[in-house]
């Protein structure tokens, strides 16, 4: 089902195939057979954040138990490389020979595949042996083509071979019925992501590094934080975030383009000068920062001034959001989809996103609840800037509307947790 990235050459995808097996025989020793073990499999990032609270919860309840995790992204390494996890392994190809390595050497109890991705091959050989398998954080858009009739002949039997199913709401249930799912095997567990993103929106209180570093002088200063943007967000974001910020002087932007390279970066920082509005790179002040604590005697050490802060690193975003009255998400007006809306609203701020959202079942609920906007064009943007920075109580409203998505839907861990307990 899934197949190496375009444009890998066939020497490069062999090269990988036999680092895996070799690494996954490897690790036959570290397997405690007296131990129970479950297997999550999250072919990227996204699908990792589904799974991490999971894991997370079977490490806290279940400290005997053995973890594995496995990927196929590479974008996903870095996220892998940070779980709390037994045994991990990166997975390139849903062929015969890594499913039988990886069984053979981690002798699973439970294999669990995330959101929707059910890799044929690796759960017919897993059922074959008896490993109980399942699909947590489940969700299937009504426009997927997953739907169409050769992709549900392609898939029907590994998504019948299912053990348990917890989808996210009633109508993926219904689609996953269709596409193969038993329905006495279905539950309703919801999304994991809004354990996540809550529990991370938590962690980030009055003394973290960030709000102090970041925290406006000004304490009528209106920040508008931008997450995860593509050049075609930024298309429409940047004119009409130049006339917001002239029009009020204690407006500010912390941007965090999708991908930290000069390639995203550079165009935001020429835009700025171009602009005549004072930037920093979030490098610069933690840098800053760094110096000043290191000598604690030297009480004039400068702050770098801006009004757009270029975040320039990974791995911090989710806590950016808690500096943010208003947010804007990327990927709305790009065809890569829409980033998540979960962590701002998190923080009970408004958000504002393209129109661009139809696979993200949390956008729409969010524009239904009032606590999110579509913006299509850089008036409409400027419109809501406008409307949310002199409005106090409207945006207190909004944000209020969105973090009740979040807050209604806490809990599907615990779910998830028992449904996987149910299956050892």
């Amino acid at each position: 089902m899934a197949s190496p990235k375009s444009g890998v050459k066939p020497l490069q995808a062999l090269a990988a195939r036999r680092g895996v097996l070799d690494r996954v025989r490897a690790q036959a020793g570290l397997r405690d057979r007296s131990r129970p073990l479950v297997w999550l499999h999250a072919p990227s990032v996204g699908e990792g954040l589904q799974g991490r609270p999971v894991l997370e919860a079977l490490r806290r309840t279940h400290p005997a138990m053995q973890l594995a995790y496995s990927w196929f992204s590479p974008s996903a390494d870095q996220f892998a490389a940070r779980l709390d996890v037994d045994l991990r392994e990166v997975l390139p190809f849903d062929g015969a020979r890594e499913a039988d390595a990886l069984l053979d050497a981690w002798r699973p109890n439970v294999l669990a595949f995330t959101k929707l991705d059910v890799w044929p091959v690796l759960a017919e050989r897993a059922a074959a042996r008896g490993v109980r398998t399942a699909l947590i954080s489940a969700t299937l858009a009504s426009n997927s083509s997953r739907q169409g009739f050769f992709a549900r002949a392609l898939l029907h039997d590994a998504y019948a071979s299912l053990h348990a199913v917890g989808a996210i709401a009633a109508d993926d249930a219904a689609r996953l019925v269709h596409l193969g799912v038993r329905a006495d095997r279905i539950s309703i567990t919801g999304d994991t992501r809004m354990d996540q993103v809550w529990q991370r929106a938590q962690s980030v209180t009055p003394s973290h590094p960030l709000r102090v570093l970041l925290a406006p002088s000004d304490q009528s200063a209106v920040t508008l934080v931008v997450g995860s943007s593509w050049p075609a967000d930024e298309a429409v974001l940047l004119p009409a975030v130049t006339e917001w910020l002239a029009a009020f002087p204690n407006a500010r932007m912390i941007i965090a383009p999708h991908e930290p390279t000069a390639k995203h970066l550079d165009p935001v920082v020429a835009w700025a000068r171009a602009q005549g509005v004072s930037f920093a790179r979030l490098s610069e002040l933690e840098a800053e920062a760094t110096r000043a604590r290191s000598d604690a005697s030297d009480a004039r050490v400068a702050t770098v001034p801006w009004r757009v802060l270029l975040v320039d690193r990974v791995g911090v975003l989710g806590e950016l959001y808690a500096l943010g009255d208003i947010a804007f998400v990327g990927g709305g007006l790009h065809n890569a989809g829409l980033h998540s809306v979960l962590e701002p609203a998190a923080f009970g701020i408004p958000v504002l996103f393209g129109p661009k959202h139809q696979n993200a079942r949390e956008a729409g609920e969010m524009v239904s609840a009032g606590g999110a906007s579509v913006v299509s064009t850089s008036a409409e943007l400027r419109e809501r800037l406008v409307h949310f920075t002199i409005n106090s109580e409207a945006r207190a409203q909004a944000g209020g509307s969105a973090q009740s998505i979040v807050r209604d839907g806490l809990g599907s861990t615990a779910r998830v947790v028992s449904l996987i307990e149910s299956l050892l």
